[in-house]
């Protein structure tokens, strides 16, 4: 009898649940009934909690198209994984011995860069795993497309199509903010290319960082209060230091953002609107390309 762990750890993304449909799949054709998956809860939250069940044939029907991921999810940093906590000891040595405990032959992971991070570690400790590359960013080393990526291209492309209507009938120039992490440009070219109505992209904000300096430091306004109401709460221990770093990123952000419609507002007639998908991108159903690559995905790795 095989024993196979799976899990989704990281942001969720389209395509997740194809991915573990894709799994079951290949093997239960490779192995039919001598075959136990077991499905882990909440990422690696589950494998160092130990936190599974054991799933049948049933939980994995009805699955392809829907979005967001039937395991959840859930975020542990990988430079945090050998850092002792109030709830965890040695997190490494607790899903090691679930591992164990479970007696798995294998444990799939589907999940981004930190996924894969601590996923390699797991490898290094003599853990068998198999990881699937998920992340809508389309940045990770060994693959030309992550699933993921073209639905949320795709979605991009159909928010700007379909806003053309109202920036035609108000005259208006809409700036529209995706997500990407640090490779957010992808996206942005690939859905400008495509759109229809799309004249200008525009790469990453911090690529124009050092152009908005003088900015930055003369910031006073509203902007700024973030970072200045962030400080003061990490100053009175209210507010941890990574937090603080959150908000002036969010500070930089919305920065060039105001100052990106500044520029544009002083265009005689020129009127602008910001339009954020935010986590949106990652939120819709898979498109049909993304569903019907995982079993390619699944079988290339089983191979």
């Amino acid at each position: 009898m095989k024993r196979v762990g799976i899990l989704t750890s990281g942001g969720d993304c389209q395509g997740l649940n194809a991915a573990i449909r894709g799994v079951a799949k290949a093997l239960y054709g490779e192995f039919g009934t001598d075959v136990e998956i077991y499905g882990i809860r909440d990422g690696y939250r589950g494998l160092i909690e130990g936190d599974y069940k054991l799933m049948s044939s049933h939980d994995f029907s009805g699955i392809l198209t829907l979005g967001g991921t039937i395991l959840g999810t859930s975020r542990q940093p990988f430079k945090l994984m050998r850092v002792p906590d109030e709830k965890h000891g040695d997190k490494v040595e607790a899903m090691k011995g679930n591992y164990k405990k479970m007696k798995l032959d294998c444990l799939v992971v589907l999940g981004g860069n930190g996924t894969h991070k601590t996923a390699h570690l797991l490898s290094q400790e003599g853990l068998n795993v198999i990881t699937l590359p998920k992340t809508i960013d389309n940045d990770l080393w060994g693959t030309e497309m992550t699933f993921g990526f073209y639905s949320a291209l795709e979605l991009a492309t159909q928010v700007i199509d379909c806003i053309h209507t109202t920036a035609t009938s108000h005259g208006r120039v809409f700036i529209v903010e995706i997500m990407g992490h640090k490779v957010g440009f992808k996206q942005a070219l690939q859905a400008a290319r495509i759109s229809s109505c799309c004249r200008k992209s525009l790469i990453h904000w911090t690529a124009l960082s050092k152009p908005l300096t003088s900015a930055i430091k003369a910031a006073n306004g509203f902007l700024s209060l973030r970072w200045r109401k962030a400080h003061c709460l990490w100053k009175n221990q209210k507010c941890p230091k990574k937090n603080l770093k959150r908000h002036a990123a969010n500070c930089l952000t919305l920065l060039f953002l105001t100052v990106l419609r500044g520029s544009l507002a002083r265009k005689p007639g020129m009127k602008s609107a910001l339009l954020c998908l935010g986590t949106s991108s990652a939120a819709a159903v898979p498109v049909p390309m993304t569903a019907l690559l995982q079993p390619v995905w699944v079988r290339r790795q089983h191979a």
